[in-house]
C-alpha cells in the first residue's frame, strides 16, 4: 500500500470521513500504511549479556507460564555490547559493554552493529528507540552546538556527551530514525537536530508518558477548561525495579524531576491565569521500593479550589504496571517513525508529543502538554500524511 493510496477518494467521499453520520471510524492501521508486525525484527544492545527470555524473567513483569509460550523467540534474542559509562548512570554496574579509544570509535561500532543488523536480518528499514536507563542531567554545553563541535568532543571524550547521545548521532548518521524514551538530554541538542534535518530522519522525545504523568495530561487540562484554581499538586511514586534504583541517585532524579515538572506549568499557563495557578505549589518524589518491582504506585493530592476560592481536593491512588505502559509506545513509536520517514518528513515530529512528557518541538515553539490536544495533532498529521480533509470538531455542517 502507497502512501497516496487514500488520495484516489473524491474530495466529496473525503469530507464524510468528518461526518458522525457516515460511522466510519476505521482503524490506524487500516487508515495508514503501517508496517505489518510480523514483519519487524527486534534487536538490542543491553550492558547485561541475558537473552530476551532471561531478561524478562529476572524483571518479573510477565508471568512465566505466558513468557513460556514465546520462550524460544525471546531466547534467540541476545543483546549487543552497549555503549555504556557508569559516571551517567550510577547505580548500574553492567558488564557487556563496548571499550575504544574515545567516544567516536564507540559510535563508529554502533554504526557497525547497525549496518550488519540490517543486513543480516534481511531489514528494508530500521528505526531506533532509546529505552534505556535515565542519566544524570547535562546541561547544554558548546559540544552540543554545532555537528563539528559535536563530532570534535566525541573524538575528544567530552564529559558532556552521554552514552545516549552517542546513539542518536550513530542512529541519524545511519539513516535510522530515533525516539528519545527517558528523560536524558539527548537528541535535543542542536547539533542532532540539524543532522536529522540534514540527513532526512525523523526524531523525536523525550520521556515515555505512562503513569503519573499521564494522569496529570489528563486530570490538569480539565481543571483549566472549567477554570479550578490550583493550590497545590503533590505527587510520590514508589517503584522497586531497575529504573526506581537509578532514580535513587539525586543526579538521576534530577533529570526525572525536569521532565516531570514542566508538565503542569505549560498546560494551566499561570502568567494568562495568575488568579487560578501563580505559584501553586508542584512537588515530586520517586521513592525506590525494591518489593514494588514494576507494579509502580503514583500517589497524587491536589488542592484545587472553586467558585468563591472553597476549597476542594482530589486524590489520585495509580497502582500501574511501568512496562505494560511503557511497551506499546516503544511499538507505536518505531511504527510512527518508519511512517513519517517513509513519507518524506525529517526532524523533530511534534506530532508525536502524545507519547512524552517533556515533548521535542522546533526552537522557540511552545510544547503542547494536553493530552487531547496531542492526539488531535496525531490524528490530523496521518489525515495530512494521507491527503484527507483536518479534523475541525466545528459541527457546522450538520445544521446547514
Amino acid at each position: 500500500m502507497g502512501l497516496q493510496a487514500a488520495n484516489t477518494q473524491s474530495s466529496s467521499d473525503r469530507k464524510k470521513l468528518h461526518l458522525a453520520t457516515d460511522n466510519r471510524v476505521p482503524k490506524i492501521n487500516e487508515f495508514v500504511p503501517l508496517a505489518a508486525l510480523d514483519d519487524i525484527v527486534f534487536g538490542a544492545w543491553d550492558i547485561f549479556s541475558e537473552n530476551a527470555y532471561e531478561a524478562a524473567l529476572n524483571a518479573g513483569v510477565l508471568e512465566k507460564e505466558l513468557l513460556n509460550q514465546v520462550a524460544e523467540q525471546l531466547a534467540s534474542l541476545k543483546p549487543m555490547p552497549a555503549v555504556f559509562e557508569q559516571k551517567y548512570v550510577k547505580r548500574l554496574y553492567g558488564t557487556n559493554t563496548k571499550s575504544g579509544r574515545n567516544k567516536m570509535e564507540l559510535a563508529e561500532q554502533l554504526i557497525e552493529d547497525i549496518t550488519n543488523f540490517k543486513k543480516e536480518n534481511g531489514c528494508d528499514r530500521l528505526v531506533m528507540v532509546w529505552a534505556a536507563s535515565t542519566e544524570i542531567f547535562l546541561e547544554e554545553s558548546e559540544a552540543h552546538r554545532s555537528i563539528q563541535a559535536f563530532e570534535k568532543g566525541l573524538y575528544d571524550n567530552d564529559p558532556s556527551i552521554s552514552p545516549s547521545m552517542i546513539y542518536a548521532y550513530a542512529a541519524i548518521v545511519s539513516g535510522v530514525p530515533f525516539a528519545n524514551g527517558a528523560p536524558n538530554l539527548t537528541v535535543d541538542i542542536p547539533a542532532l537536530t540539524k543532522l536529522a534535518e540534514d540527513r532526512n530522519v525523523p526524531i523525536c522525545g523525550k520521556d515515555f508518558k505512562t503513569g503519573q504523568t499521564l494522569m496529570k495530561t489528563i486530570i490538569a487540562p480539565g481543571l483549566k477548561a472549567r477554570m479550578l484554581g490550583l493550590d497545590g499538586w503533590y505527587s510520590t511514586n514508589i517503584l522497586g525495579n531497575r529504573d526506581g534504583e537509578v532514580l535513587d541517585d539525586p543526579e538521576n532524579f534530577k533529570t526525572k524531576e525536569e521532565s516531570k515538572l514542566s508538565v503542569l506549568e505549560h498546560i494551566l499557563q499561570p502568567e494568562v491565569y495568575p488568579d487560578l495557578y501563580k505559584d501553586f505549589s508542584h512537588v515530586v518524589r520517586i521513592n525506590y521500593y525494591p518489593p514494588r518491582g514494576d507494579n509502580k504506585e503514583g500517589w497524587d493530592n491536589i488542592d484545587i479550589f472553586g467558585w468563591l476560592g472553597y476549597k476542594m481536593q482530589i486524590k489520585i491512588d495509580f497502582l500501574c504496571r511501568d512496562s505494560i505502559l511503557a511497551a506499546p509506545l516503544a511499538l507505536d513509536l518505531a511504527l510512527f517513525l518508519d511512517l513519517a520517514q517513509r513519507a518524506g518528513m525529517r526532524g523533530v515530529q511534534e506530532w508525536l508529543s502524545f507519547y512524552f512528557k517533556a515533548p521535542q518541538t522546533a526552537p522557540g515553539l511552545y510544547p503542547e502538554h494536553d493530552l487531547f490536544i496531542q492526539l488531535v495533532k496525531l490524528k490530523n498529521t496521518l489525515r495530512h500524511i494521507m491527503g484527507e480533509e483536518m479534523i475541525t470538531h466545528l459541527g457546522r455542517e450538520y445544521y446547514d
